[in-house]
């Protein structure tokens, strides 16, 4: 009898809080969601007039994204802009990065093999990461398809990397504002695992924390086969947009394989 008293007093108790915190998470989504709109409608048609609409002439390209918080470039949850400096430092251009207002970031017009390529880091906070995207795609006239975001994953160890080929945004605040601000899940993604925190560290403090002196020697290792699988992907630009499907999460789910994982340690 008492248990049940007690289950009695405890439940409608618990169903109270996760109808909160449903309802808070719902909001904030909601909320980061209205902020991407705005800032994206925010002096974005000023970045396809005059001569810089001019840059759609030049031929197709892809845009290659670090995504991650400006002035937090040492954390985990900024791995993406340590692989797109350690890409721009192979490639010879390190020293060229220059910030653009009308995307919200800082970009680099390079080519590999070939292919034009721009380079996007946004100075945008990681949950808005996707206006700066969303603009850099309009104003060089980036297609969706052509969009590749290096970001963090927390459902891969630290060691591991992968490639997704579109689909959901599985929980990033960040790929998940680029899905808004473009409409679309088509863009490929390379993730880079940075591991779920251990014992009792949140989620949160996880990612806005610094690698270990440890971890540091494993990161150099991901750096590495992150800018050699950057690099193969960028090259078979050309025969990969002439034979995928399109179609994001339907195209994801008729792929034999949507990832292929690669092991760096």
């Amino acid at each position: 009898m008492k248990n049940r008293s007690f289950l009695t007093k405890v439940c409608p108790i618990l169903s109270h809080f996760f109808k909160k915190l449903l309802n808070f998470v719902t909001m904030r989504r909601l909320l980061t969601r209205v902020i991407n709109r705005v800032l994206l409608g925010k002096q974005f048609k000023a970045t396809m007039v005059g001569a810089e609409a001019e840059i759609h002439t030049e031929g197709r390209r892809k845009l290659v994204v670090g995504l991650g918080n400006p002035g937090m470039e040492g954390t985990r949850h900024s791995v993406g802009m340590a692989v797109l400096g350690a890409l721009a430092a192979r490639l010879g251009v390190a020293d060229r990065w220059h910030g653009d207002r009308h995307v919200s970031g800082e970009v680099i017009l390079t080519e590999v093999q070939q292919a034009r390529v721009v380079l996007l880091r946004p100075r945008l906070l990681m949950n808005v990461n996707g206006v700066s995207v969303a603009r850099a795609a309009g104003k060089y006239g980036v297609k969706p398809e052509d969009i590749l975001l290096v970001h963090d994953e927390l459902d891969k160890p630290l060691g591991k990397i992968a490639i997704k080929h579109g689909g959901s945004a599985r929980g990033h605040n960040g790929v998940r504002s680029c899905v808004d601000c473009l409409q679309t899940d088509v863009m490929p993604r390379l993730r880079v695992g940075i591991g779920r925190p251990a014992g009792k560290t949140s989620v949160e403090r996880h990612v806005l924390s610094r690698f270990t002196t440890e971890e540091q020697k494993i990161l150099e290792a991901v750096l590495v086969q992150s800018v050699d699988l950057l690099i193969s992907q960028l090259s078979q630009q050309d025969a990969q947009s002439a034979s995928s499907p399109a179609g994001g999460r339907r195209a994801a789910q008729h792929r034999k394989k949507e990832e292929d994982s690669t092991a760096v340690i």
